[in-house]
């Protein structure tokens, strides 16, 4: 009954009913003083990266020690970025190639100066590129053997997604936030970058990287032949996707997490060729630009070209500038379906959290989500009881997951990029 009287606690300062005993978990430090970190790649041997968004990449090694040296510094090749101050721009995501024990192909997204092709009022240019580790001595990245895949290139220095999976097909997921600003007002006006099949911005792209140093296209992308739109698109109508991965287990679903503007965030399960409806709708809601608070009466069903909008698993309210006493936090923070084995209680469910209740305070929220048990219909969710520590008193950056299923919390104590207040925490059961 403590238990329960604690997740009911927990729940009712977010306002979220509470369907069962709301499992209680800890948190393990397992790495401080990083700035920033945004993502967490596990290697084989036990070994880990953790991505600094001001452009290092570090190394966990067998012991889960955080190495004092990091295995790539890339901030020369980084756009400018606001140290010490908020900014989405920077490292964002390194994914290492399924065959990495014996290829050591690693790939990374990070934001370069505008290059010269991009349009004069653009901000920056979003890359994909591939690095090799060469095999011998202590794990360092060849920053010569750099090879950019893919360039897009974003209007402002928001929303760029750059989230990495690499699928059971052995392909590379990528994701591309809608160009930044606010309401996605892109090349047509009247639908956005987010329903512009003309552009990478806005979408889900699958990539056939098993050639070193280029891609191609797989065959059966759902544009494949470039005729009516880019054949690197895989899913499409997203805003900001901030966390893209695959369950380990089960259908092997991807899940992507993307970030709302004002009102609602939400989850989605990623198919091929679908439509999310991003900014015809924001969640299962419809979605005005001219009004951006207020969602008219109805919902669009369909897209540009008539074809079905896909609804979220879930979605849950954004605090906005109303304080809605419903609302969960300002910016979700996907994760991953747990199947480890240390928290039996998760199994299945998917783990995430959001960045904060409150813009200027470090208020991160850990909560997991239950599919319904038939499989149809929007999920549930709720708070995780952390015990410890407690209160968590970070802001949460992004997941991670071990070869084990096993799942990491990245955190920062600031809204910013400031030194030494970054941690990377292992998820536990509660003592």
């Amino acid at each position: 009954m403590k238990n329960l009287a604690l997740a009911v606690a927990a729940a009712a300062a977010l306002s979220i009913p509470v369907l069962a005993e709301a499992p209680r978990v800890a948190l393990k430090l397992v790495a401080e003083g990083l700035t920033q970190p945004v993502s967490y790649a596990p290697l084989p041997d036990g070994l880990a990266l953790v991505v600094e968004q001001t452009g290092q990449i570090r190394l966990i090694d067998e012991h889960g020690k955080l190495a004092d040296a990091p295995v790539a510094v890339l901030t020369n090749r980084l756009s400018a970025l606001n140290h010490g101050a908020f900014d989405e721009r920077g490292l964002l995501c390194v994914a290492p190639h399924p065959g990495f024990a014996s290829n050591r192909r690693l790939f990374a997204t990070y934001t370069a100066p505008r290059r010269a092709s991009a349009p004069a009022d653009f901000d920056c240019t979003l890359r994909l590129v591939e690095f090799v580790v060469p095999v011998g001595g202590p794990m360092q990245v060849d920053l010569a053997s750099e090879r950019v895949l893919l360039e897009v290139d974003k209007p402002f220095a928001n929303h760029n997604g750059g989230r990495l999976a690499f699928g059971p097909d052995g392909l590379l997921y990528m994701s591309v936030g809608d160009g930044g600003a606010a309401n996605d007002r892109g090349k047509r006006p009247e639908t956005g970058n987010g329903q512009d099949l003309s552009t990478h911005l806005g979408k889900v792209l699958r990539l056939d990287v098993s050639a070193p140093g280029k891609y191609r296209i797989p065959r059966d992308n759902p544009f494949a032949d470039g005729k009516v739109a880019r054949p690197e698109i895989w899913a499409y109508g997203l805003r900001n996707v901030w966390a893209l991965t695959f369950d380990k287990r089960g259908q092997r679903e991807l899940f992507a997490a993307d970030v709302g503007q004002n009102l609602f965030e939400e989850v989605d399960i990623i198919t091929k060729g679908a439509n999310y409806g991003w900014s015809l709708r924001e969640g299962f809601q419809g979605f005005d630009a001219k009004a951006p608070n207020t969602p008219p009466a109805d919902a669009p069903r369909t897209g540009t070209r008539g074809e079905p909008l896909v609804d979220p698993v879930f979605e849950y309210k954004h605090t906005g500038g109303k304080k809605d006493p419903e609302a969960v936090g300002i910016s979700i923070t996907g994760g991953f379906v747990y199947r480890g084995k240390a928290l039996p209680q998760l199994e299945g469910r998917y783990v995430f959290g959001d960045w904060s209740r409150n813009w200027a305070l470090p208020q991160g929220t850990l909560l997991a989500a239950t599919r319904p048990a038939d499989g149809k219909g929007r999920w549930t969710f709720e708070p995780l009881t952390v015990t410890a520590p407690s209160p968590l008193g970070a802001y949460i950056t992004a997941f991670g997951q071990d070869e084990r299923g096993e799942l990491y919390v990245l955190t920062n104590g600031a809204n910013s990029l400031v030194a030494g207040k970054g941690k990377v925490w292992k998820i536990v059961p509660a003592e």
